[in-house]
């Protein structure tokens, strides 16, 4: 069985580091946890749309020379920056949903880039209100040419009727082979943690073992 502690023990560093004092006062986001991971030899290309925000996540980033900040559109740099020099990599697509039309664009885009880079990680985070938007999506990235992509959702409870956040997700393309059983030993406990309402679900939307289609 899976050690839970040892799994989070990463993103634990992560949030330490940001609290050196060890009172928790500062959350890193996600360019700051994916900064802290990153290895020597390892470089990230963050981008940020908003000027405001894009300027707060140039601040956060600069003195790293692993790590570059762009004021650019994310959804125009998943086709300007893929696939990587180094043809290996993830994509880590976290938009705004600010509108339904972002879960197409998500599709969209994510179908383009991986044309160019079939082989690449893609991960996509997606808010979950209703079912109707994030169904949509997993039916048509199910439909993609990729060899597998694994699905993880939590959630707080039902749909509300008026329309609030009530869980997230994340879909992952070409998944590290170790992931799913990872997901699988963490969920319960940040179930626990999150609310006794709370569940979880981890699944395959496309498995290099399932049926051709």
């Amino acid at each position: 069985m899976l050690a839970t502690s040892a799994l989070l023990a990463p993103y634990l560093d992560a949030v330490a580091a940001l609290n050196p004092d060890g009172r928790l006062r500062h959350y890193p986001g996600s360019p700051l946890i994916i900064g802290h991971l990153l290895r020597r030899k390892d470089r990230v290309v963050a981008c940020e749309a908003e000027p405001g925000a894009a300027g707060r996540l140039m601040a956060a980033l600069r003195g790293d020379r692993r790590a570059k900040a762009l004021a650019i559109d994310g959804w125009t740099a998943a086709r300007a920056y893929v696939p990587p020099k180094e043809r290996r990599g993830l994509v880590f697509v976290d938009p705004p949903f600010e509108e339904v039309a972002d879960f197409q664009r998500l599709s969209d885009v994510l179908e383009l880039a991986q044309r160019k880079w079939p082989t690449g990680i893609y991960m996509l985070w997606y808010p979950i209100k209703d079912r109707s938007a994030p169904d949509t999506l997993a039916r048509q990235l199910s439909k993609r040419a990729a060899r597998s992509i694994l699905r993880c959702e939590i959630m707080r409870g039902p749909p509300r009727a008026d329309g609030g956040l009530v869980g997230s997700g994340l879909i992952v393309v070409n998944p590290p082979f170790t992931l799913a059983p990872e997901l699988n030993a963490l969920m319960p406990m940040l179930c626990g943690l999150l609310s006794p309402d709370a569940w979880a679900k981890v699944d395959w939307l496309v498995s290099e073992r399932s049926p051709a289609r």
